[in-house]
């Protein structure tokens, strides 16, 4: 956190989460003024960008989006006033919207935030390797090396025994007790 929070021990929990997940606090000068605070999680997401969340002053907490296409917010979603409707024919309907719920404070905010990361974003991929889903760097790098060590001896073969006779054909040499020959 940019801003230092001594003596509250809410806010030096949550800083202590976040040093040990290796989350860290990007907020710009000008997101300082209007009240946001961004914070980049240690993991990529689709487009090999880092995940950020951002806890506005507004009440809302937000995904940035910057690996897809737009934000969204993580706030709870709770039932909206009811709304009426009169239809042509005199009757009403009643209906029911979704809101978000707002959190006014900003330590609840991020305390919310980091109850929804760990579970949304840590725990999820940890699963991943639960589930055979996830492949290690290491093991992916060496697939890919050993992807392309056979695709070169593979080329290095095709080079040494089919040579290419002048008139386009193939020619295959083989060697049988120690006697060549020729096989067109």
């Amino acid at each position: 956190m940019k801003t230092i929070y001594k003596g509250d021990s809410r806010y030096e929990k949550i800083k202590e989460q976040m040093d040990l997940l290796g989350i860290t606090d990007v907020t710009t000068e000008r997101q300082v003024r209007n009240g946001t605070i961004v914070w980049r999680l240690p993991m990529k997401g689709r487009g090999n960008t880092h995940i950020e969340y951002a806890s506005f002053s507004t009440g809302y907490v937000r995904n940035q989006g910057n690996q897809c296409h737009s934000n969204w917010q993580i706030n709870k979603r709770v039932d909206d006033e009811p709304r009426y409707f009169e239809l042509p024919n005199g009757d009403y309907r009643k209906y029911v919207g979704k809101v978000c719920k707002m959190i006014p404070i900003e330590i609840d905010r991020l305390e919310y935030m980091m109850k929804y990361v760990i579970k949304n974003e840590f725990i999820k991929r940890a699963n991943y390797v639960q589930q055979g889903k996830f492949v290690p760097q290491w093991q992916y790098e060496t697939a890919i090396e050993n992807t392309v060590f056979h695709e070169k001896r593979a080329d290095e073969y095709m080079n040494k025994f089919a040579n290419v006779a002048p008139d386009g054909t193939k020619e295959v040499i083989l060697i049988i007790d120690g006697h060549k020959y020729k096989v067109i």
